[in-house]
C-alpha cells in the first residue's frame, strides 16, 4: 500500500501505528517545556517562515512497512526564484554528504531556485524533479540553465533507501503545498525517517527577532537532523545522563541546516552567518564525526539586495560589517533551538525511540537549565 500524508495526519498514524495507542501523543516543542534558549526573543512562530515570505512546505513518503521517507521545500518568498533571485551562501562544516547545487550558489552567490531536502539516494531525483517544475512556471520559456540546490541525509536505517522512493510528484508536492504560519515538525517530510543521538530525528525550525537597537531583523533556522555526538541541552549533559551517546551506542550521520534572514546581506556576510550556525550545533553536543555531512545554505530576503535579471543594475547595500554580531548571536540561538524541536516533536519508529521527554526534563531541572513555563 502507498500512501502520501500530511504532516498532521502523520501525527495521528505514528502514534496509533508504532506506540500502540489509539489517539495521538501529544509531544511539546523545546520551549513548550521550558527549554528556553539564548536571550532574544523568537518570532511569531518561532520558526524560519517568520521571516517574511519564506515558506515551507512537507511531503511525507510511508509506503508498506520499508519507506519511511519524504521531502521538504523552503521557498526564500512567494515569487519565482530564478526570476528574482536572492543572494545566498554555502557553509560546509564537514563534507560527507551531499549538496546539490552547492557549486554554484558559492560562485555566484545567489540562489534560483526553492532549497529542497530529501534521503542521500534521492537527491538527484529530486534536483530532476524540481528542474522540470521551475522550467513549467510562467516565464521560463527561454530558460536553458538551472541549478537546482538539494540538500539530503542519510535514512537508511529506517527507510529502504535502495529503492529509492521520491518519485516527481512527491517533489511537485511539497514545492506546491509550501505556506507560510505554523511549520510542522518533528517525523515529517524529510525528517520521516531520520536519527539524532541515537534517538528519533527530523526536522525543527526556530526563529530570533532582533531587537530595535540591533536593526530589528528577523533570522529563521530549518534543520533535517540525523546526526550524533552526546546529547547537550542548554548545557545539561542529557546523552551522559541517559546513558546513550557515540561511543555507547552509535549514531553518526548528518545534518542540514538552513538559514533565512531579512537583514539585506550579501553572499560574503551570508557565508559569515551561515558560520554561526555551527555554534549552535556544537551546543548540542556534536563534535561534526568522519561520517556526518554538516552543510548550511543561508539566504537573504530583504528587497534590497534582491538580483532581478530582467532590471538594471543597481548598488547593493549591504549591512555593514559591524552590526552583524547581533545576527551570529540570532543564528547560533536559533539553530540550537531548531535542533531541539527536530529531537522533542520526532516521535518513535521502528527500533528507534523517541527521547523521553520527562526524563529530559528531569535532568535539565537537575542540572538547573529548565527556565520555567514557556514564553
Amino acid at each position: 500500500m502507498k500512501r502520501r500524508i500530511t504532516a498532521l495526519a502523520l501525527l495521528a498514524l505514528v502514534a496509533g501505528d508504532v506506540m500502540g495507542q489509539a489517539t495521538p501523543v501529544k509531544r511539546p516543542r523545546a520551549r513548550e517545556a521550558g527549554v528556553i534558549v539564548g536571550v532574544f526573543a523568537p518570532g511569531e512562530h518561532n520558526a524560519i517562515t517568520d521571516v517574511t515570505g519564506v515558506r515551507v512546505g512537507h511531503t511525507t513518503i510511508i509506503e508498506g512497512e520499508r519507506v519511511r521517507t519524504g521531502v521538504t521545500a523552503i521557498h526564500p518568498h512567494g515569487g519565482n526564484v530564478f526570476l528574482d533571485r536572492v543572494p545566498a551562501a554555502v557553509h560546509i562544516a564537514n563534507a560527507y554528504g551531499k549538496l546539490v547545487g552547492s557549486t554554484q550558489v558559492q560562485e555566484l552567490g545567489e540562489l534560483e531556485t526553492p532549497v529542497l531536502l530529501t534521503c542521500t539516494l534521492c537527491v538527484w531525483k529530486a534536483a530532476d524533479a524540481m528542474a522540470e517544475w521551475m522550467l513549467r512556471q510562467p516565464g521560463m520559456q527561454s530558460v536553458r540553465s538551472i541549478n537546482p540546490v538539494v540538500g539530503e541525509t542519510n535514512d537508511g536505517g529506517l527507510n529502504d533507501i535502495r529503492s529509492r522512493p521520491v518519485r516527481a510528484e512527491h517533489v511537485v508536492s511539497a514545492l506546491e503545498s509550501a505556506a507560510g504560519g505554523t511549520v510542522a515538525e518533528g517525523s515529517v517530510g524529510a525528517g520521516t525517517g531520520t536519527a539524532a543521538f541515537g534517538w528519533k530525528g527530523g526536522i525543527g525550525t526556530s526563529s530570533r527577532r532582533l531587537p530595535a537597537s540591533w536593526g530589528g531583523y528577523t533570522v529563521g533556522v530549518l534543520v533535517q537532523t540525523n546526526y550524533g555526538g552526546i546529547l547537550t541541552i542548554n548545557g545539561a549533559p542529557v546523552g551522559r545522563e541517559l546513558g546513550r551517546h557515540d561511543f555507547l551506542k552509535g549514531a553518526d550521520g548528518s545534518i542540514m541546516i538552513v538559514l533565512a534572514t531579512d537583514a539585506p546581506l550579501d553572499a560574503r556576510n551570508l557565508e559569515r552567518l551561515a558560520r554561526r550556525t555551527v555554534v549552535g550545533l556544537a551546543r548540542t553536543g556534536s563534535t561534526m564525526s568522519n561520517g556526518s555531512g554538516d552543510f548550511v545554505i543561508a539566504f537573504s530576503t530583504a528587497e534590497s539586495v534582491r538580483r532581478r535579471e530582467s532590471r538594471s543594475p543597481r548598488t547593493i547595500q549591504d549591512l555593514p560589517n559591524d552590526r552583524m554580531s547581533g545576527l551570529f548571536q540570532a543564528a547560533a540561538e536559533a539553530t540550537e533551538e531548531a535542533i531541539y524541536n527536530s529531537l522533542f516533536k520526532a516521535m518513535a519508529a521502528g527500533a528507534v525511540e523517541a527521547l523521553p521527554i520527562e526524563q529530559t526534563l528531569q535532568i535539565l531541572r537537575k542540572y538547573n537549565a529548565l527556565a520555567g513555563a514557556a514564553r
